[in-house]
């Protein structure tokens, strides 16, 4: 006797690119059933159970199906925008010179203190959506503009309700850790006591952070200041994530192993120690070629030692308003394999599979796999490479959040 499956749709007519393992593993002429928002079958269209049934079916005329986009490192809620500063650095004007001049990350902290919540959200609202139109069902947003309490909570609250007004899944991380805010000058070791002491479980007891992330550099925070952070994030149940290793090496990426953080985050200046380290521990590297590019760096991740040590790569857009106005991650695929040597099934693991497990999603994004959420993108092309390949633009495509064709 034929059991029956049920469920709400059945979409089908197009390859499928499920990312399992962070591979491919195509099905040619797929099917994906769909119920209550996950997917309950796949598999190629010919091994359909013969007792199945849909309340709707949609076929695709050709095709490939990949798995919803993550982007799971951005900074989009923050005051005003840099383009002046962009213009002035193009006529010559120092980096010292701008900062003299009330600009750089100061003048972002400053014009996000200044702006309410409505102001934040509809600036954002305008760099979240062209993110969207290319695939991206998940995306992690940061604080870290604010750097008070009020406003680490203000910027934290406005990400939450990006995910409320439009079709998307947010993640949000407190990075209160990302800089020393002016009235703090030369304090660092004071500053880092109100992170840990209030900003962090203000915004745990408040269910605005799903993680916290800090700044490991020279120009930021020392690792035995991450390493205070760390522990507060740990003491209110947070996972952790770190910026590490963009400008020098500090030994950041072996800490955020030893916390088992979620990821690591640049890495251009990570070693083969941190690289071990993070095999070991699980964390997955997220590269960010815009910052790359922005920045005219010259030294590149170590792709071959992540390689080595069985380390997750992802790639995000890092959008943010000083060093990677970005907002196409499909532009950052291109560059991640143009600027960093990784493969077309690379990089789109970069934002699939891996993504979603430097968000902790791995058991629910990421992949096409029964179980999962159904998020999920066609796009009228006939390779997954193509989606590295074709240089700008915005390529037409259909998607699926949580069942539902997105609007």
């Amino acid at each position: 006797m034929t059991s029956e499956i049920h469920c709400d749709s059945l979409w089908h007519g197009a390859d499928i690119v499920t990312m399992r393992d962070g591979k491919y593993h195509t099905l040619t002429d797929g099917a994906i059933a769909v119920r209550d928002g996950k997917i309950v079958w796949i598999g190629e269209h010919a091994a359909l159970p013969p007792g199945l049934i849909a309340d709707e079916t949609v076929k695709f005329d050709g095709g490939i199906i990949t798995p919803g986009f993550v982007d799971c490192h951005t900074h989009l809620v923050f005051g005003g925008n840099r383009s002046g500063e962009f213009e002035q650095r193009l006529n010559g004007v120092s980096y010292a010179d701008i900062a003299a001049q009330g600009g750089g990350i100061i003048s972002t902290v400053k014009a996000t203190r200044e702006a309410d919540e409505a102001l934040l959200l509809e600036q954002a609202l305008f760099r979240l959506r062209p993110l969207l139109a290319e695939g991206v069902t998940c995306v992690e947003i940061k604080s870290g503009y604010g750097l008070s309490p009020e406003s680490e909570l203000k910027m934290l609250r406005v990400a939450r309700k990006l995910g409320e007004l439009l079709p998307v899944e947010v993640k949000t991380t407190c990075l209160a850790a990302h800089a020393l805010p002016p009235e703090y000058a030369n304090r660092a070791d004071d500053y880092i006591n109100l992170v840990c002491d209030t900003i962090i479980p203000q915004a745990a007891a408040a269910g605005l952070a799903d993680a916290v992330d800090a700044f490991c550099e020279h120009l930021a925070f020392s690792p035995a200041q991450v390493e205070r952070v760390f522990a507060a994030a740990e003491a209110a149940g947070l996972p952790v994530k770190l910026h590490a290793e963009q400008l020098s090496a500090l030994g950041g990426s072996t800490l955020a192993a030893r916390h088992h953080a979620l990821s690591a985050d640049h890495l251009e200046y990570a070693t083969e120690q941190d690289a071990r380290a993070m095999g070991d521990a699980g964390t997955v590297a997220v590269l960010l070629p815009g910052a790359y590019y922005l920045l005219r760096e010259t030294q590149c991740p170590p792709v071959e030692l992540f390689r080595k040590h069985n380390v997750a790569m992802a790639i995000a857009s890092d959008a943010n308003p000083g060093t990677s106005p970005a907002l196409s991650l499909r532009l950052m695929i291109n560059m991640a394999c143009t600027l960093f040597r990784l493969t077309p099934e690379e990089a789109l693991a970069g934002v699939t599979t891996h993504a979603a497990k430097a968000l902790g999603l791995q058991h629910s994004h990421g992949t096409l796999e029964t179980g999962k959420v159904a998020d999920f993108v066609h796009w009228p092309l006939s390779r997954p490479a193509e989606l590295a390949y074709w240089l700008g633009g915005q390529l037409p495509c259909t998607v699926i959040f949580r069942g539902e064709v997105r609007q």
